[in-house]
């Protein structure tokens, strides 16, 4: 293009640059925003399937296995809330939870997962869904004596929750996800409310004796002082006691949970014995080799 004042040499255009690559932060940075963006729309989102997003992740870069994995870990998310202030840092959590990707079926992981937990962990089964199984702690005598005693030489460290639970979700044809949750809601407010009585009972004996002190002509009110101590104290490092024995089972499950992923990871949990289905499985083979 000529400049027609002057007559000049044609000024040249300018070269369009091509917009400079994102990295990993800024994609996921991107994307974030545009679902935010779709969310606040007046109209609702619509929804994707397994395969769309499949196809989503394979232009942005990632992988189908990793689209996959990732969606078996949201379809097994347990909502866990955090141990927050004082009561969450003397009591421990509501909850524990631990997951692993494990090789087998679905059916056949929570069908071992589910012997191993009336077995060996003294549990009984609660619910059953599609793909989540849920166990309560046995209450019998029986149990409550081996449990008590360390009967057995298992720690039985499951036994004292609320419930524990099982998903399982497949992966792939050969993987499956398996995660593991232990709730103690109950059993926390049960020590809670303990703790602060008997906390709350020394506090009143020190006010007692401090009471009695001063009803006491030429009564010293230090050594009513010294005196009630003894129950403030008392009361406050029971309390303390109670609030430790339950953090510690808090501790102890989520242990507990690892160490069932460890042993179900490493094939330890089988699936029960069956000699009917055995025996019929044997003489279908035996059948076919025939044939």
């Amino acid at each position: 293009m000529t400049d027609p004042r002057s007559g000049s040499a044609p000024i040249p255009r300018p070269t369009p640059q091509p917009p400079a690559p994102l990295d990993r932060e800024s994609l996921e940075r991107v994307l974030a925003r545009a679902a935010e963006l779709q969310a606040g729309q007046s109209e609702p989102a619509e929804q994707m399937s397994e395969a769309q997003l499949i196809e989503v992740g394979k232009e942005v870069g990632i992988s189908a296995e990793h689209v996959r994995l990732a969606l078996a870990e949201e379809r097994t998310r347990v909502q866990v809330p955090e141990a927050r202030g004082v009561v969450g840092s003397l009591f421990g959590g509501e909850a524990v939870t631990a997951s692993r990707v494990v090789n087998g079926t679905a059916t056949d992981l929570l069908g071992r997962l589910d012997d191993w937990m009336q077995r060996e962990e003294g549990m009984r089964a609660k619910r059953r869904f599609n793909d989540r199984l849920t166990w309560e702690g046995r209450r019998d005598f029986m149990m409550s004596l081996q449990a008590g005693f360390g009967m057995g030489a298992r720690p039985y460290s499951l036994i004292n929750t609320d419930e524990v639970g099982a998903t399982v979700v497949q992966v792939d044809a050969q993987r499956c996800i398996v995660r593991l949750d232990a709730s103690f809601v109950e059993a926390r407010k049960r020590h809670v409310l303990g703790s602060s009585i008997i906390a709350g009972t020394g506090v009143l004996g020190f006010g007692g004796v401090m009471a009695l002190a001063s009803l006491i002509p030429e009564g010293s009110m230090f050594f009513g002082a010294l005196l009630g101590m003894l129950p403030a104290l008392g009361g406050g490092g029971i309390g303390y006691a109670v609030a430790a024995s339950q953090r510690q089972r808090v501790t102890r499950a989520q242990l507990a949970l690892e160490q069932v992923l460890d042993r179900l990871e490493r094939g330890e949990i089988r699936k029960p014995a069956n000699p009917l289905a055995d025996f019929i499985d044997v003489v279908t083979r035996k059948v076919e080799s025939i044939r």
